[in-house]
């Protein structure tokens, strides 16, 4: 381009002949008449096509295996390798990167680039929502998260929240946070045929949905639209939407201690992305949010129950079984058959036909993992004393406990060798039933500093803890005179003498 101009300027500027700029410059006559014919780059233009002996006679047959791929069904179709085999057989000796490269260059001769419709929505009329995978550190250790994101179509308002499954309760959880935090219910949702929602792709537009995924939506009275298989597109908004939050919100990867942490977060990168400007809106996502608000519909009075409800059978240890994970039950509370609620997050099990559960662990998405709650056992641990060192949700719980028990442990043991020991211990921690933890350890502290280590001790202290002796302000006597001394002064014994009726009383 340097040269070009250089006799664009002789020629034009300075007035030089095409022999003179040829001769001083160093360039034939027609490279000259070129350069002057335009000032734009040249591109190289392949005249004709490559010489290709070992591909050029098998590009036909590409073209054919190509052509009889669309035919076949989607999973059995060829793969490069297969053609590659093909072609060997018919006597192709090229190597499988050029067959590659041939496949690649037919491919993209025969695509139509994908164009699609702008849409413009009403207010409150349209939201789309969807599931995305994300990584954080939690408690130290590289996770993987599921995030379920719901994006209003009008302001595009996101709402992000981080759940360890995509397992249909936490589908619906989602669902019910979002609705609070756009302040009510878009009229329509448009979702690809995810599992929670959709039982059965039928033919055209036509779903089989889930049962329980009918009652949800009939909770809240919106209404549901399903994109075509494979056509992502549809639901444009809520998959940059995923992309946007895994981009914006989790790098660097966040650092957090449990779920109910990173959805905090979340919830604050959405509440701080209110504040963007879209490009090509005129307002910006919290000014358009608050024009659509008012046409959301209102929530419900109650939010749906977003948990899987199962029948469970007591085993031998005091636990039920779900999903393969055991999780216990008060041993003084157990009936033959229980009801489970299983939400995103926890666990409660209730005897049937009563509303309060006997028991709530944290959800364990593990596989065949025991999960205890120590007291649940003491009323049976109160029967066999004997079984303290080795009963496991004990020795879990040990595992943990303040080391201010280990130390009442070792001196009620010391005193009462003869088992009485470990029974004190064993009252002393069933105190944790009705009180909390931090109390029943301070009152053991105390015990142990007063020399009263026993079961009645640390509840003598206990009780003080809960409730401290009153203090009693100063009583002003200066407008009784005559009471003034009195309780001060100096103790007549003689007076009990009277009580005997010896001394008469004066």
């Amino acid at each position: 381009m340097d040269e070009k101009e250089r006799i664009r300027r002789a020629y034009h500027v300075d007035g030089q002949s095409i022999r003179q700029i040829a001769r001083e410059q160093g360039h034939s006559r027609r490279t000259v008449h070129k350069a002057l014919g335009s000032a734009e780059a040249e591109r190289y233009r392949l005249q004709q096509p490559r010489p290709a002996p070992v591909m050029g006679p098998y590009r036909a047959r590409v073209d054919e295996l190509l052509v009889e791929n669309e035919m076949l069904p989607r999973k059995q179709r060829y793969t490069w390798r297969t053609m590659y085999e093909v072609l060997r057989t018919e006597g192709y000796r090229g190597s499988g990167s050029n067959l590659r490269q041939c496949i690649a260059d037919r491919r993209r001769e025969k695509r139509r680039p994908a164009v699609y419709l702008p849409l413009e929505f009403d207010p409150g009329s349209d939201g789309q929502a969807d599931w995305g995978e994300a990584q954080v550190i939690m408690n130290g250790v590289q996770t993987t998260v599921q995030l379920f994101v719901m994006r209003l179509c009008y302001s595009r308002r996101t709402f992000v929240m981080a759940f360890p499954s995509q397992k249909q309760e936490a589908f619906f959880e989602g669902h019910v946070h979002a609705f609070h935090h756009f302040g009510g219910v878009v009229h329509r949702l448009t979702y690809d045929n995810l599992k929670a929602a959709v039982f059965k792709v039928l033919a055209g537009k036509n779903r089989q949905e889930q049962e329980r995924f009918v009652v949800f939506r009939s909770h809240y009275l919106y209404e549901s639209h399903y994109c075509t298989p494979g056509a992502g597109h549809e639901k444009g908004g809520v998959e940059h939407g995923v992309g946007y939050a895994r981009r914006n919100f989790l790098v660097p990867l966040p650092r957090v201690a449990s779920f109910a942490e990173l959805n905090e977060f979340l919830r604050q990168k959405c509440l701080e992305d209110d504040q963007r400007q879209v490009e090509g809106q005129a307002t910006s996502i919290q000014q358009a949010w608050e024009h659509e608000r008012a046409y959301l519909r209102p929530l419900p009075a109650q939010d749906f129950a977003c948990c899987q409800t199962l029948s469970v059978t007591l085993t031998p240890y005091s636990q039920v079984i779900i999903d393969t994970n055991r999780y216990s039950v008060p041993v003084d509370q157990i009936a033959p058959h229980l009801v489970a609620k299983v939400y995103p997050f926890r666990v409660e099990i209730f005897r049937p036909g009563e509303p309060a559960p006997i028991a709530c662990h944290a959800r364990c998405y593990g596989r065949k993992q025991d999960i205890f709650d120590p007291l649940h056992y003491l009323p049976l641990l109160q029967q066999r004393p004997g079984a303290l060192q080795h009963a496991k949700p004990i020795r879990q719980w040990r595992a943990s406990w303040p080391p201010v028990y280990e130390q009442l442990l070792e001196h009620l043991q010391a005193v009462w060798p003869d088992g009485r020991g470990s029974r004190e211990f064993i009252r002393v921690l069933t105190l944790h039933r009705s009180h909390p933890a931090e109390w029943v350890e301070q009152a053991v502290q105390q015990a142990l500093a007063y020399q009263c280590a026993h079961a009645d001790g640390v509840e003598l202290c206990l009780r003080q803890l809960i409730h401290p002796e009153p203090a009693f302000a100063q009583v002003d006597l200066t407008a009784h005179p005559s009471l003034v001394g009195i309780g001060s002064q100096a103790i007549d014994l003689s007076r009990y003498d009277q009580l005997l009726g010896d001394v008469p009383c004066q």
